[in-house]
């Protein structure tokens, strides 16, 4: 039997020698260069019968390699590793056909059995979603951490499908960030994307949010609403904190998912409805199940392809990414973005974030206005805000006050 030849083409030696070793262990040939030039002429010359290439090399960009292998030989599986670790650099190796996306650092078993599950298949088209266009990196999720690689690599996925998706992640993870991400990079981006939370409407209104309602359906209904699976009708409908949905709604909406068509409250006429669904829940909704608050049913007409948030603490390489991006947004003259000391980047990376993105954001909005001198210091990194506290943080903020006034 004539064993699998992978090239493999990267400019850090270190990582072609890692793969080449795991991989002549596991059975496969290999052959590697740290030229994107080689690499199209060993193809050109019908060599390789699976490709993984990085994505920035001295001499070529992996992902125009892809375009021009696919050109030659369209059948040969193409697997992309990138440090650039974005959604955008996920997403363009999707759209552009890639195999499957692996953002460094990676998990050497998990590119073995990707690259073996590759070999044991008779389809060789690629496995993530595949969409002509590419998309702008306009979205506000930012993080190189592993456990943001692996949520862009699931995005990557799943974007370009209408399958239902919940989210799971404690309040402030950006669980509606990454549900934006989902309508903005699919082919429904150009319709509208409606997100409603669940626990922010009064109970016996959730319907009518949700369905609309017709002239006369209650006291003070005095002309017809459009509710919001009308409005977003052909996009997205962003269901947040689905758990707090009252019982009697979750019914409505299943029979929504089954038959794609409503009707207002107060109405009897069918609307129909194209909206793909996306859900987000910080609750145990397995528990909840078990203690008769949320249907059985719906939750796995909601759960097709879960997908989890993590917590900041757990995600330290994404703290000062993201309170650079909070201080150019919050920043009064965007010309005049401050510094972090390294007192301050040690006091970020040490707190445990327990409100997550949200707290960083409210502790960088008091840095801004207690820094002085174009430079935050930890003194002016003020976390775990409490009543008890309080007293004290507004007489920081009096002095600090007073002290730039004084030097102004």
């Amino acid at each position: 039997m004539v064993k699998p030849l992978i090239l493999i083409a990267d400019d850090d030696k270190a990582i072609r020698l890692v793969l080449e070793r795991k991989f002549n262990k596991s059975g496969f040939i290999t052959k590697s260069t740290d030229k994107g030039m080689n690499l199209l002429s060993w193809v050109e010359q019908g060599e390789g019968d699976l490709i993984i290439t990085d994505v920035m090399m001295e001499d070529s960009n992996g992902l125009d390699l892809l375009t021009k292998i696919h050109e030659i030989r369209p059948d040969l599986p193409v697997m992309i590793m990138s440090g650039m670790n974005t959604i955008k650099t996920a997403i363009d190796a999707s759209s552009l056909g890639a195999y499957e996306y692996f953002p460094k650092p990676f998990d050497l078993e998990h590119i073995l059995n990707v690259v073996k599950d590759s070999f044991n298949s008779k389809d060789k088209k690629n496995v993530l979603s595949k969409n002509e266009e590419l998309f702008d990196d306009k979205l506000p999720i930012i993080g190189r951490s592993t456990v943001m690689q692996e949520v862009y690599r699931v995005l990557a996925k799943v974007v370009n499908s209408d399958l239902t998706v919940m989210i799971r992640g404690e309040s402030g993870t950006g669980k509606e960030l990454i549900a934006k991400a989902l309508h903005d990079f699919s082919p429904r981006k150009d319709a509208p994307f409606i997100a409603i939370n669940m626990a922010a409407i009064p109970r016996e209104l959730i319907e009518s949010e949700l369905f609309g309602y017709e002239r006369g359906a209650f006291t003070g209904a005095d002309k017809n609403k459009k509710g919001k699976f009308e409005l977003a009708n052909n996009g997205t409908l962003f269901l947040d904190e689905i758990g707090d949905m009252p019982v009697e709604a979750q019914t409505r909406l299943l029979r929504v998912l089954q038959d794609g068509c409503f009707t207002a409250v107060g109405g009897k006429e069918l609307i129909q409805t194209n909206v793909r669904i996306v859900t987000a829940t910080h609750r145990d909704l397995s528990q909840m199940i078990n203690d008769g608050l949320f249907r059985e049913d719906l939750y796995y007409r909601l759960n097709v392809f879960p997908l989890a948030t993590k917590d900041l603490y757990t995600r330290k390489d994404d703290i000062i990414p993201i309170t650079t991006a909070l201080l150019i947004k919050h920043a009064a003259d965007v010309t005049k973005i401050p510094y972090l000391s390294t007192n301050a980047i040690t006091k970020l990376l040490n707190h445990s974030w327990p409100g997550n993105v949200r707290e960083l954001e409210n502790v960088i909005q008091r840095a801004l206005v207690l820094q002085s001198g174009n430079t935050i210091n930890d003194e002016d990194i003020i976390v775990d805000v409490d009543p008890d506290n309080f007293r004290l943080n507004e007489n920081i903020f009096k002095n600090k006050r007073e002290l730039r006034l004084s030097a102004e």
